[in-house]
């Protein structure tokens, strides 16, 4: 194999790391998890005046709740479907086509 192809396939691996690496569900979905694990301990540690506030009604354990949920579905969707970067054929082709149009 030539040091040519060493060097693509190389650039390519590390392509596919940052893709999965810099993928907008694992800091959504991080933040998400992050931030509702606080808001429901908020909620676990409520006071009684401060559900008598909202009315009787647990808000930041039921937000808290609601944000774990939407962060693990963002987490469970990034493992289920990983980002997969464009191969260098895809890529070609993109630009063909974009030559062709312009």
């Amino acid at each position: 194999m030539s040091d040519y192809q060493h060097e693509v396939e190389e650039l390519e691996r590390e392509s596919a790391t940052a893709a999965r690496l810099f993928d907008v569900r694992r800091i959504i979905g991080g933040l998400f998890v992050v931030y509702g694990v606080i808001v429901t301990i908020a909620g676990l540690t409520a006071s009684d005046a401060d559900l008598k506030k909202a009315q009787n009604i647990n808000i930041n354990l039921w937000t808290g709740v609601g944000m774990l949920a939407l962060g693990l579905f963002f987490l469970i969707w990034l493992k289920l479907r990983p980002a997969v970067p464009p191969t260098a054929e895809e890529l070609q082709a993109g630009r063909e086509e974009g030559s062709a149009a312009g």
